[in-house]
């Protein structure tokens, strides 16, 4: 969470976080986060675990607003850091049956 400027029912602060970590999500130990305020990042997630152009807007565009006008809040994307995904570990179609090298 980067700041809040409105009235956050779901009483989020700022530096509340989750992680997201291929498919999967996390949490801190006893830390809530937002439904309403997760749901507008998760569009934009499996993108953002990607490198992109470093033209194309989801390399350099990373802050996403809760979609509770009165809320305010404003999260920001960050990647912590790069993996290596090897196709046959993420799809059940091998690579070399879809004609990979």
């Amino acid at each position: 969470m980067e700041s809040i400027d409105g009235h956050c029912t779901c009483e989020m602060s700022v530096g509340d976080a989750f992680y997201l970590k291929g498919g999967k999500l996390s949490m801190p130990d006893g830390k809530n986060f937002c439904l309403y305020a997760m749901q507008s990042t998760i569009p934009l997630l499996p993108a953002k675990q990607r490198i992109c152009h470093p033209a194309d807007w989801m390399e350099t565009d990373s802050r996403v607003i809760c979609p509770d006008p009165a809320c305010g809040l404003i999260m920001k994307i960050d990647r912590l850091e790069k993996r290596v995904l090897n196709h046959d570990d993420v799809s059940p179609n091998a690579w070399e049956d879809l004609g990979g090298k």
